[in-house]
């Protein structure tokens, strides 16, 4: 039996983020896709005996789980250092940069492979946007990757572009995209769900981390600007790194408390709710390495505006309105622009949904799955 051991720790991350759904939606299907003769093992730092219920309920089938002993804050600083790698090693596939990245001869032990994947250049492109520490990590991980790591994941041409800049990994890097998740389907008790929610008739939908990279603030903003058009604004995420205080933003950009509502975590059907019946959806991250729920969004034939990150306009292509980011103080009043051209035109609304639609077939995580065992055959 050949063993492809995943790294899913980031599932249990204190904030999971897109990297969190991410490794869950791939792992199981590497589980589901997996060849005949081959399974797949989890590696997680140490975690309570809760935790790892619930991540073998999240990600069903695998073989085992390898626990390290250490904490993940530990166990990270371990692999940034080299000083603990992983017994056995073999076939091992990271969703993020942790990863025991060491030195091996495939030569000697051609089963030895260790592919890493990196979500985006934000360390290096933005790191204000970031924790010191989360930016010191991330590019010490990226230099051991490029140092020992076999292959390097990447989720868009736009990252793979940018990161061949920073780092010069050359045939090593892979291009595999993330996709939709089979839960994000509008549920039969739709109409239940959205009087629970207490939706609006008409409202503008953002979906993200609350932290500064995520563009929340200059959004709000632009809802306070003279071309916007009044409708409220619904914030799908928990809170991030950083004061993104949205009380504070409103309330500075002169709205109504009420204008902005934070909705927190949400279950998969209430997601789903929220982007069908949404006006427009609006990604306006300052950087990006895919995007997942602008993928979402145009699954699900919501009007979508991005930003102008080249991951999102990589992603979305000609399926929503693109915004410019540069020139920071005239972002919301672009944004508001985009946001009452989406709104008050039918017709633009009506075409954008259907390219939506059309575009969010193109990405798979049944695809992307046996993409990541093609690349472990190719090593």
């Amino acid at each position: 039996m050949t063993t492809l051991r995943v790294v899913v720790d980031q599932v249990l991350a204190p904030v999971p983020g897109g990297i969190g759904r991410y490794t869950a939606e791939l792992t199981r299907a590497l589980v589901a896709g997996a060849p005949r003769g081959c399974d797949v093992e989890g590696v997680v730092a140490a975690h309570p005996q809760a935790d790892y219920d619930r991540l073998t309920d999240l990600v069903p089938g695998l073989s085992h789980l390898t626990k390290s002993p250490l904490g993940r804050r530990e166990l990270g600083l371990a692999w940034q250092t080299g000083l603990l790698g992983l017994p056995g090693r073999g076939m091992v596939h990271a969703t993020s940069l942790l990863a025991p990245l060491g030195r091996h001869d495939r030569g000697l032990n051609p089963g030895d492979q260790t592919v890493v994947t990196i979500h985006d250049t934000v360390p290096w492109t933005h790191p204000e946007t970031l924790t010191p520490q989360g930016v010191r990590w991330h590019r010490a991980m990226a230099k051991r990757a490029h140092r020992f790591a076999d292959a390097v994941v990447v989720p868009t041409h736009a990252v793979a572009s940018e990161l061949g800049d920073i780092l010069p990994f050359g045939d090593r890097l892979r291009v595999i995209g993330g996709a939709v998740s089979d839960d994000l389907r509008v549920p039969a008790d739709a109409d239940e769900l959205a009087e629970q929610l207490d939706l609006p008739e008409r409202y503008v939908l953002s979906v993200g981390t609350l932290e500064p990279r995520k563009g929340i603030e200059p959004l709000i903003r632009a809802l306070a600007h003279e071309d916007a058009p009044d409708l409220p604004l619904l914030v799908v995420g928990p809170e991030g790194w950083g004061d993104v205080r949205v009380d504070e933003i409103v309330a500075s950009a002169g709205l109504p408390p009420e204008s902005v509502r934070v909705l927190g975590h949400v279950s998969d059907a209430q997601l789903a709710v929220l982007l069908q019946r949404a006006t427009v959806f609006v990604f306006p991250s300052l950087a990006e390495g895919f995007g997942l729920p602008v993928v979402e969004a145009l699954s699900l034939g919501t009007p979508t505006i991005v930003s102008d990150a080249p991951a999102l306009v990589e992603v979305a292509a000609d399926a929503a309105v693109v915004v410019p980011r540069e020139d920071a103080a005239g972002y919301p009043a672009r944004l508001a622009q985009a946001i009452f051209q989406v709104v008050t035109d039918l017709e633009l609304s009506s075409r954008l949904g259907v390219a939506g639609l059309d575009r969010a077939r193109a990405y798979s995580w049944g695809d992307s799955a046996d993409k990541v065992w093609q690349l472990h055959a190719d090593l």
